[in-house]
Formats: structure tokens, sequence, C-alpha cells
């Protein structure tokens, strides 16, 4: 009988919100990323505070664990991340997740589930856009569910490669 595995090899992955706006949202890719390793990267300005009490019902007591950096703006991130291999996720641009190759120390990175990513950081990072495939004419999945299957995407990748 095969063994099934059953933790996560340590990882160098990142996922980045960008103005986030909904606390629970937040709250749920928060344990999202305690339970994989990931770290979490917050871009300012974000649409509550982070004492909010429906980010910490949705994180509930995973918070403490969680790896979290908070950038001021996207010129912050960018410069943060110079050396870092960004993966702009949005709907329906650019290759499918399938297609992309995914490499530990990459980062993830969202918009806020009202704008998105700015036209011009996409403009910046036009090669690396990504998108989940999904049935035609269909609206997009929430930012929470859209990191979870692109991050879980990501580390089936560096696993099957032996480097995650």
């Amino acid at each position: 009988m095969t063994s099934l595995l059953t933790h996560l090899r340590a990882h160098h992955l990142k996922v980045v919100l960008v103005e986030p706006r909904i606390a629970p949202n937040v709250g749920n890719i928060a344990r999202l990323c305690v339970t994989t390793g990931t770290e979490l990267h917050l871009v300012r300005p974000l649409g509550f505070l982070l004492s909010d009490a429906k980010l910490k019902r949705s994180a509930m007591d995973y918070w403490p664990r969680l790896k979290l950096t908070l950038h001021d703006d996207v010129a912050a991130l960018e410069t943060a991340m110079a050396r870092t291999r960004l993966w702009l996720c949005e709907n329906g641009e650019g290759r499918s997740i399938w297609q992309a190759d995914f490499a530990d120390g990459d980062a993830l990175v969202f918009g806020s589930e009202t704008a998105g990513l700015p036209a011009d950081f996409i403009a910046r990072h036009a090669g690396r856009l990504v998108h989940i495939p999904q049935a035609p004419g269909e609206r997009c999945l929430n930012v929470s569910t859209a990191a979870g299957v692109i991050l879980m995407e990501s580390l089936r990748q560096l696993h099957a490669r032996g480097t995650g």
C-alpha cells in the first residue's frame, strides 16, 4: 500500500493580498496560510483594522501563528520582493494555473475583492498572470477560495518535483 503524504514539506511560498477589503476573507486566508506553512503579506490600505472582530473570528486561534508582513503600498511590496517571482492571480487573465510553473519562493498575488489588482501593477508583471480554469460564463471565485486553489496547486507542483 502506498503511503499518503499527510504533512507538507517546508517551503517558501508566499500569499500576497493587495488592498484587501473584507476582514473575513483575510481571516480565512490567514488560516490557510498557517495550515500550509505559508507567509501572508498584506498591502495597505486595508478595508478593516487588524483588530477587527470579524477578522479574529474567521482566523480563530490561528492568527498568533501566522507569518505576517505588512507593506505600506504596492511600491513597498515590489521593493521588498524585488528578487521574488510574483504570480498575479486574475480572473480569466494570462495562463491557466495548470500551465504555470510554480517554484519554491514564489509569491501568489491577489487583488482586492472589489477592484482586483491595480492596472499599472498588472502591466509591470504582465508575463506572470495566472487564472483558475472555470465553466464558461461564470463569475470568479471568492478570493479566499481562489487563494486556496492556487496555493494548493503550487504546493502540488513543488511536492511532485520534491522541492516543497
